[in-house]
Protein backbone atom coordinates (compact mmCIF):
# COMPACT_ATOMS: atom_id res chain seq x y z
CA UNK A 1 0.00 0.00 0.00
CA UNK A 2 1.20 3.55 -1.10
CA UNK A 3 2.58 5.79 1.96
CA UNK A 4 0.67 8.85 3.22
CA UNK A 5 2.32 11.60 4.86
CA UNK A 6 0.87 11.97 8.30
CA UNK A 7 -1.64 14.54 9.14
CA UNK A 8 -2.59 16.25 12.72
CA UNK A 9 -5.86 17.85 13.42
CA UNK A 10 -5.31 20.73 16.06
CA UNK A 11 -5.76 20.26 19.64
CA UNK A 12 -9.00 20.83 20.63
CA UNK A 13 -10.01 24.11 23.50
CA UNK A 14 -12.76 24.73 25.98
CA UNK A 15 -15.16 26.46 23.83
CA UNK A 16 -14.30 24.78 20.26
CA UNK A 17 -17.57 23.74 18.67
CA UNK A 18 -17.95 19.51 18.52
CA UNK A 19 -19.93 17.84 15.56
CA UNK A 20 -21.53 14.81 16.88
CA UNK A 21 -22.34 12.33 14.28
CA UNK A 22 -23.92 8.89 14.29
CA UNK A 23 -22.23 7.06 11.21
CA UNK A 24 -23.37 3.47 12.47
CA UNK A 25 -26.26 2.66 14.94
CA UNK A 26 -28.72 5.04 16.27
CA UNK A 27 -28.25 6.03 20.05
CA UNK A 28 -30.56 5.94 23.53
CA UNK A 29 -31.86 9.17 23.64
CA UNK A 30 -31.52 9.78 27.33
CA UNK A 31 -27.78 8.89 27.18
CA UNK A 32 -27.60 10.87 23.77
CA UNK A 33 -29.00 14.35 26.06
CA UNK A 34 -26.81 13.06 28.63
CA UNK A 35 -23.78 12.86 26.57
CA UNK A 36 -24.56 16.42 24.83
CA UNK A 37 -24.94 17.91 28.47
CA UNK A 38 -21.46 15.78 29.95
CA UNK A 39 -19.58 17.61 26.79
CA UNK A 40 -21.42 21.29 27.43
CA UNK A 41 -20.18 20.95 31.16
CA UNK A 42 -16.62 20.60 29.95
CA UNK A 43 -17.12 23.82 28.02
CA UNK A 44 -17.55 22.36 24.46
CA UNK A 45 -20.36 23.62 22.12
CA UNK A 46 -22.30 21.19 20.53
CA UNK A 47 -23.55 21.09 16.55
CA UNK A 48 -25.56 18.06 16.03
CA UNK A 49 -25.28 15.89 12.81
CA UNK A 50 -28.81 15.31 10.73
CA UNK A 51 -28.54 11.26 11.82
CA UNK A 52 -28.14 12.03 15.69
CA UNK A 53 -32.13 11.42 16.31
CA UNK A 54 -32.66 9.44 13.13
CA UNK A 55 -33.43 5.90 13.53
CA UNK A 56 -33.48 3.34 10.20
CA UNK A 57 -33.61 0.11 11.56
CA UNK A 58 -30.52 -0.73 12.78
CA UNK A 59 -29.22 2.46 11.44
CA UNK A 60 -29.04 6.09 12.67
CA UNK A 61 -30.23 7.37 8.72
CA UNK A 62 -29.67 6.21 5.22
CA UNK A 63 -25.76 5.67 4.16
CA UNK A 64 -26.15 8.89 2.12
CA UNK A 65 -27.25 10.98 5.47
CA UNK A 66 -24.70 9.41 7.46
CA UNK A 67 -22.05 9.99 5.37
CA UNK A 68 -23.02 13.26 4.52
CA UNK A 69 -22.95 14.18 8.13
CA UNK A 70 -19.27 12.77 8.09
CA UNK A 71 -18.50 15.20 5.11
CA UNK A 72 -20.23 17.81 6.01
CA UNK A 73 -18.39 18.02 9.53
CA UNK A 74 -14.79 17.94 8.17
CA UNK A 75 -16.03 20.46 5.53
CA UNK A 76 -18.08 22.97 7.69
CA UNK A 77 -14.84 25.68 9.17
CA UNK A 78 -17.64 25.90 12.36
CA UNK A 79 -16.71 22.37 13.73
CA UNK A 80 -13.54 21.80 15.15
CA UNK A 81 -13.74 18.41 16.37
CA UNK A 82 -15.83 15.20 15.53
CA UNK A 83 -17.01 12.65 17.81
CA UNK A 84 -19.24 9.75 16.94
CA UNK A 85 -22.24 8.96 18.95
CA UNK A 86 -21.98 5.29 19.22
CA UNK A 87 -21.13 2.25 17.69
CA UNK A 88 -22.53 -0.95 16.48
CA UNK A 89 -23.12 -1.45 12.90
CA UNK A 90 -23.07 0.68 9.62
CA UNK A 91 -20.10 2.22 9.46
CA UNK A 92 -18.37 -0.10 6.85
CA UNK A 93 -21.57 0.72 4.65
CA UNK A 94 -20.28 4.48 4.01
CA UNK A 95 -16.40 3.68 2.94
CA UNK A 96 -17.00 4.50 -0.75
CA UNK A 97 -19.56 7.68 -0.07
CA UNK A 98 -16.73 9.80 1.96
CA UNK A 99 -15.00 12.69 0.81
CA UNK A 100 -11.50 11.69 1.46
CA UNK A 101 -9.75 14.49 -0.06
CA UNK A 102 -11.95 17.44 2.25
CA UNK A 103 -10.74 15.13 5.02
CA UNK A 104 -7.44 15.44 4.49
CA UNK A 105 -7.45 19.27 3.75
CA UNK A 106 -9.77 19.77 6.93
CA UNK A 107 -8.29 17.95 9.32
CA UNK A 108 -9.81 18.03 12.75
CA UNK A 109 -10.13 15.69 15.74
CA UNK A 110 -12.26 12.63 14.92
CA UNK A 111 -13.30 10.47 17.57
CA UNK A 112 -14.79 6.72 18.59
CA UNK A 113 -14.21 3.19 18.53
CA UNK A 114 -16.10 -0.04 17.72
CA UNK A 115 -17.64 -0.28 14.57
CA UNK A 116 -15.94 3.29 13.92
CA UNK A 117 -12.71 0.93 13.05
CA UNK A 118 -13.28 1.46 9.71
CA UNK A 119 -13.54 5.03 9.41
CA UNK A 120 -10.23 5.09 11.64
CA UNK A 121 -8.89 2.70 9.07
CA UNK A 122 -10.17 3.83 6.08
CA UNK A 123 -9.42 7.66 6.63
CA UNK A 124 -6.29 7.29 8.32
CA UNK A 125 -4.98 4.97 5.28
CA UNK A 126 -6.58 7.39 3.06
CA UNK A 127 -5.65 10.53 4.04
CA UNK A 128 -2.71 10.26 7.07
CA UNK A 129 -5.04 12.10 9.10
CA UNK A 130 -4.43 10.57 13.06
CA UNK A 131 -7.78 9.87 14.05
CA UNK A 132 -8.42 8.95 18.12
CA UNK A 133 -10.13 5.52 19.63
CA UNK A 134 -11.57 6.63 22.87
CA UNK A 135 -15.21 7.31 24.55
CA UNK A 136 -18.05 8.16 22.67
CA UNK A 137 -20.69 10.91 23.19
CA UNK A 138 -23.66 8.18 23.98
CA UNK A 139 -21.95 5.11 25.27
CA UNK A 140 -19.37 6.29 27.03
CA UNK A 141 -20.10 10.35 27.83
CA UNK A 142 -24.03 10.00 28.64
CA UNK A 143 -22.89 7.93 31.65
CA UNK A 144 -19.97 10.24 32.42
CA UNK A 145 -16.60 9.48 32.19
CA UNK A 146 -14.52 7.79 35.07
CA UNK A 147 -11.37 10.31 36.46
CA UNK A 148 -8.85 7.54 34.52
CA UNK A 149 -10.89 7.68 31.24
CA UNK A 150 -11.46 11.08 31.62
CA UNK A 151 -8.01 12.47 32.34
CA UNK A 152 -6.83 9.93 29.04
CA UNK A 153 -9.08 11.69 26.86
CA UNK A 154 -8.45 14.96 27.37
CA UNK A 155 -4.74 14.54 27.37
CA UNK A 156 -5.22 13.04 23.73
CA UNK A 157 -7.56 16.10 22.21
CA UNK A 158 -6.53 19.11 23.77
CA UNK A 159 -2.93 18.55 24.52
CA UNK A 160 0.03 18.78 21.37
CA UNK A 161 2.46 17.01 23.75
CA UNK A 162 3.36 13.16 23.85
CA UNK A 163 0.55 11.47 25.98
CA UNK A 164 3.52 8.65 26.73
CA UNK A 165 3.28 5.73 28.87
CA UNK A 166 -0.26 3.61 28.55
CA UNK A 167 -0.77 2.78 31.74
CA UNK A 168 -3.43 1.15 33.11
CA UNK A 169 -5.81 2.71 35.47
CA UNK A 170 -4.57 2.07 39.34
CA UNK A 171 -6.89 -0.13 40.57
CA UNK A 172 -7.06 -3.34 37.86
CA UNK A 173 -3.98 -5.47 37.12
CA UNK A 174 -1.29 -3.96 34.77
CA UNK A 175 -0.90 -5.48 31.23
CA UNK A 176 1.34 -9.03 30.80
CA UNK A 177 3.76 -9.76 27.64
CA UNK A 178 2.57 -12.72 26.02
CA UNK A 179 5.88 -12.20 23.66
CA UNK A 180 8.56 -10.29 24.72
CA UNK A 181 10.83 -8.29 22.23
CA UNK A 182 10.80 -4.60 21.17
CA UNK A 183 9.08 -2.51 18.35
CA UNK A 184 8.51 0.50 16.86
CA UNK A 185 5.70 2.01 14.74
CA UNK A 186 2.63 3.99 14.13
CA UNK A 187 -1.10 2.91 16.56
CA UNK A 188 -3.09 1.32 13.88
CA UNK A 189 -6.28 -1.11 14.59
CA UNK A 190 -9.62 -1.11 16.58
CA UNK A 191 -11.96 -3.58 16.95
CA UNK A 192 -10.49 -7.23 15.92
CA UNK A 193 -14.40 -8.29 14.00
CA UNK A 194 -14.20 -4.78 12.11
CA UNK A 195 -10.88 -5.14 10.91
CA UNK A 196 -11.52 -8.95 9.70
CA UNK A 197 -13.99 -7.66 8.15
CA UNK A 198 -12.28 -5.15 5.86
CA UNK A 199 -10.05 -7.92 4.30
CA UNK A 200 -10.21 -8.21 0.64
CA UNK A 201 -11.84 -5.46 -0.02
CA UNK A 202 -10.14 -2.10 -0.83
CA UNK A 203 -10.47 -0.56 3.06
CA UNK A 204 -8.13 -3.90 4.47
CA UNK A 205 -5.73 -3.21 6.97
CA UNK A 206 -2.38 -2.07 6.26
CA UNK A 207 -0.26 -3.56 9.07
CA UNK A 208 3.14 -3.18 7.43
CA UNK A 209 5.81 -2.38 10.40
CA UNK A 210 2.92 -0.68 12.30
CA UNK A 211 1.56 -1.83 16.19
CA UNK A 212 -1.61 -3.56 15.44
CA UNK A 213 -3.83 -2.97 18.29
CA UNK A 214 -6.79 -4.92 18.86
CA UNK A 215 -9.92 -5.13 21.25
CA UNK A 216 -13.01 -7.23 21.36
CA UNK A 217 -16.43 -7.67 23.45
CA UNK A 218 -18.90 -10.60 24.03
CA UNK A 219 -17.02 -12.79 21.63
CA UNK A 220 -16.01 -16.42 22.48
CA UNK A 221 -12.79 -17.44 22.60
CA UNK A 222 -12.93 -19.95 18.99
CA UNK A 223 -14.53 -16.77 17.72
CA UNK A 224 -11.58 -14.72 18.65
CA UNK A 225 -9.77 -17.77 17.22
CA UNK A 226 -10.97 -18.08 14.05
CA UNK A 227 -10.32 -13.87 13.23
CA UNK A 228 -7.25 -14.13 14.60
CA UNK A 229 -6.53 -17.41 12.04
CA UNK A 230 -8.02 -14.79 9.35
CA UNK A 231 -5.63 -12.25 10.15
CA UNK A 232 -2.84 -14.86 9.87
CA UNK A 233 -3.46 -16.66 6.64
CA UNK A 234 -3.91 -12.94 5.35
CA UNK A 235 -0.59 -12.23 6.75
CA UNK A 236 -1.43 -9.11 8.38
CA UNK A 237 0.36 -10.30 12.53
CA UNK A 238 3.00 -11.53 10.62
CA UNK A 239 3.52 -7.66 8.93
CA UNK A 240 2.83 -5.98 12.09
CA UNK A 241 5.91 -4.91 13.95
CA UNK A 242 4.12 -5.13 17.36
CA UNK A 243 0.77 -6.05 18.62
CA UNK A 244 -1.65 -4.81 21.68
CA UNK A 245 -4.38 -6.68 22.63
CA UNK A 246 -6.95 -4.78 25.27
CA UNK A 247 -8.64 -6.74 27.87
CA UNK A 248 -11.83 -8.35 25.93
CA UNK A 249 -14.68 -7.80 28.04
CA UNK A 250 -16.99 -10.68 28.22
CA UNK A 251 -14.67 -13.17 25.53
CA UNK A 252 -13.91 -15.82 28.39
CA UNK A 253 -17.45 -17.16 28.03
CA UNK A 254 -16.98 -21.21 28.11
CA UNK A 255 -19.58 -22.21 25.78
CA UNK A 256 -18.86 -24.65 23.98
CA UNK A 257 -16.49 -25.26 26.24
CA UNK A 258 -12.39 -25.29 25.11
CA UNK A 259 -9.33 -22.93 25.66
CA UNK A 260 -9.92 -19.70 27.61
CA UNK A 261 -8.72 -16.68 25.74
CA UNK A 262 -5.51 -16.03 26.69
CA UNK A 263 -4.48 -19.39 25.65
CA UNK A 264 -5.80 -18.29 22.47
CA UNK A 265 -3.81 -15.50 22.07
CA UNK A 266 -0.77 -16.89 23.31
CA UNK A 267 -1.35 -19.60 21.08
CA UNK A 268 -1.68 -17.72 17.86
CA UNK A 269 0.67 -14.86 18.75
CA UNK A 270 3.15 -15.90 21.26
CA UNK A 271 5.18 -17.55 18.12
CA UNK A 272 5.28 -14.63 15.66
CA UNK A 273 9.02 -13.35 16.90
CA UNK A 274 7.72 -9.67 18.00
CA UNK A 275 6.44 -8.29 20.93
CA UNK A 276 2.72 -9.42 21.71
CA UNK A 277 1.00 -6.95 24.90
CA UNK A 278 -2.60 -8.10 26.97
CA UNK A 279 -4.74 -6.46 29.23
CA UNK A 280 -4.41 -2.76 28.44
CA UNK A 281 -7.85 -1.18 28.69
CA UNK A 282 -8.75 0.61 25.97
CA UNK A 283 -12.15 -0.76 23.82
CA UNK A 284 -15.14 -2.04 25.43
CA UNK A 285 -13.89 -1.23 28.99
CA UNK A 286 -15.52 0.62 31.78
CA UNK A 287 -12.52 2.47 31.77
CA UNK A 288 -10.21 3.46 28.75
CA UNK A 289 -7.66 4.83 27.50
CA UNK A 290 -7.63 7.40 24.35
CA UNK A 291 -5.50 5.79 21.94
CA UNK A 292 -4.19 8.11 18.91
CA UNK A 293 -4.21 5.80 15.70
CA UNK A 294 -1.36 6.90 13.46
CA UNK A 295 0.89 8.46 16.10
CA UNK A 296 4.47 7.06 16.56
CA UNK A 297 5.02 4.42 19.43
CA UNK A 298 7.18 1.66 21.23
CA UNK A 299 6.00 -1.21 22.67
CA UNK A 300 8.84 -2.58 24.69
CA UNK A 301 9.29 -5.39 27.38
CA UNK A 302 12.13 -4.30 29.19
CA UNK A 303 10.41 -0.48 29.72
CA UNK A 304 6.97 -2.53 30.32
CA UNK A 305 4.80 -1.21 28.11
CA UNK A 306 3.27 0.94 25.05
CA UNK A 307 4.49 4.15 25.54
CA UNK A 308 3.09 6.86 22.79
CA UNK A 309 6.19 9.19 21.44
CA UNK A 310 4.75 11.49 18.96
CA UNK A 311 2.11 14.38 19.24
CA UNK A 312 -1.04 13.60 18.09
CA UNK A 313 -2.14 17.40 17.51
CA UNK A 314 -0.68 20.25 16.59
CA UNK A 315 -1.09 24.06 18.51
Amino acid sequence: MCSISQIKPKRLRMGDTIGVIAPASPGDIELTMAGIGWLEKQGFRVELGMTVEQTLGYLAGTDADRAADINVMFASPAIDGIFCLRGGYGTMRLLELLDYECIRTHPKVFLGYSDITALHISIGQRTGLVTFHGPMVSSDMGKGLSDYTGDCFFRAITTSEPLGAVINPSNVEPPVFIALGRAQGYLTGGNLSMIANTLGTPYEIDTCGKILCLEEVSEAPYRVDRMLTQLLLAGKLQDAAGIVVAVCEGCDMNDPPGFTLEEVLRERLGGLNKPVLYKLHFGHTGEKFTLPLGAMAILDSEIGGLDVIESATED
